[in-house]
């Protein structure tokens, strides 16, 4: 029987996390769906799915923008994506990957 694939955790991800997997863990961190010490290692591809359709109904309540959610919140998630990229720049993440799709 073949071994499920499980995800390395966000402290493990490609380009310092800057993933979409990553982007999941870390808006569900914002939006206090898990704690922001659970980095999804050894999580089976369902679990990771599960946690975006969560993530994607807490968006859709603030209209999909940051500017719709409340002040707290939206300090919570500017501090973590501000954190998450000077740890992936660090790590050598410079975003151009993000724009290698668009040309």
């Amino acid at each position: 029987m073949k071994e499920l694939k499980r995800y390395v955790g966000i402290d493990n991800d490609l380009h310092g996390g800057m993933t979409d997997t990553g982007k999941i863990i870390r808006d569900a961190w914002a939006f206090g769906l898990i704690p922001e010490t659970e980095t999804c290692e050894g999580w089976l591809a369902q679990g990771i799915e599960g946690l975006w359709v969560k993530v994607n109904a807490e968006w859709e309540k603030y209209g999909f923008r940051v500017g719709g959610m409340p002040p707290e919140m939206q300090e919570r998630y500017l501090r973590i994506q501000t954190e998450a990229m000077e740890r992936a720049k660090a790590a050598g993440w410079s975003g151009a990957q993000e724009l290698m799709g668009d040309v």
